[in-house]
């Protein structure tokens, strides 16, 4: 039987907007501030007139990455700003605070196309039969999903690699009034990290990945997705506790698609039984009745958590 694709749609929220996209760019709405950003994927021609994009607060100009091998070259760039704009907003997503920036390389902390997958975690934390569930989020950035979680009831481990990441999550952990929150912080290298709960014979009740296509580690360690991703997988696969438990995936920029990663996933679950999903992230967009793929995902559960 041939394995079903799904769309997981993020429709948006109050803080949050797709405006519009096409001509290689996306128009969105953070809070009260309107983005242009670079969005391959957008090959289409915009719905909304020019003026509504040129009345956008800030853009973002992709520069060539200069040498950095392995990274996205729409990636990087600067930012021109239509108006004096604060360096920091706030961003509110279901009981969260998020504090958005200006960053160096397109991002500003907050990735809405992960909503479906958070909320699912949020809504799963009671179906898992257990007081306190475990969570591992790993590349685990500024922490919606590690604070939303959290929120729900998950003790979580939130592991990157970079300090600054972690610093600015443990600032949304602040923002959201979530301060004695049960979130253990680690700066590691992910895949180090995995292994040395391997052996320690750690156990969680679900294991949430979202890697980079290339990164560094804190000592600077080299992470390609296309190397590391099947051995990382394999040691997460035995991290989930026994009874109720789920892993998800999330992969960014690669030449891979989603029944590439759904095969490559099944390959390095040795946990029998269970169910996968997978498919595409996209986000619904307020005009012109469109939706932007954003992402690949793949999610497993094991038969405790299946309807």
């Amino acid at each position: 039987m041939s394995p079903e694709i799904s769309i997981l749609v993020t429709p948006g929220w109050k803080d949050y907007a797709l405006l519009d996209t096409g001509n290689a760019r996306k128009l969105e709405r953070f809070g009260s501030i309107k983005l242009v950003r670079p969005e391959p994927q957008a090959l289409w021609r915009p719905s909304l007139p020019a003026d509504a994009w040129d009345g956008a607060d800030a853009f973002f100009d992709a520069k060539p990455n200069e040498g950095r091998a392995g990274e996205d070259d729409d990636s990087w760039g600067r930012w021109r700003f239509a108006r004096q704009l604060a360096p920091e907003w706030r961003v509110r997503i279901e009981d969260v605070t998020m504090l958005c920036r200006f960053s160096a390389f397109r991002h500003v902390g907050l990735f809405p196309e992960q909503a479906p997958h958070w909320l699912w975690i949020r809504d799963t934390a009671s179906r898992l039969g257990a007081e306190k569930p475990r969570l591992l989020n790993l590349f685990a950035y500024t922490g919606a999903a590690s604070l939303l979680a959290a929120a729900a009831g998950f003790e979580v481990t939130h592991v990157d690699a970079s300090k600054k990441a972690i610093a600015w999550a443990k600032e949304n952990q602040a923002a959201s009034g979530l301060g004695a929150a049960p979130i253990r912080w680690i700066c590691d290298d992910a895949t180090k990290f995995v292994a040395r709960e391997v052996r320690r014979g750690s156990r969680y009740h679900g294991v949430l990945l979202d890697p980079p296509k290339f990164g560094r580690g804190p000592a600077n360690e080299t992470w390609r997705i296309e190397d590391g991703l099947m051995p990382m997988l394999s040691d997460c696969a035995r991290l989930l506790a026994d009874g109720p438990a789920f892993l998800m995936l999330t992969a960014y920029a690669i030449r891979l698609s989603a029944l590439s990663l759904l095969e490559t996933a099944r390959d390095a679950m040795s946990t029998p039984g269970g169910q996968f999903q997978a498919g595409e992230l996209a986000v619904e967009q307020a005009a012109g009745a469109r939706h932007l793929s954003t992402s690949l995902f793949v999610r497993w559960t094991s038969a405790g958590l299946q309807p």
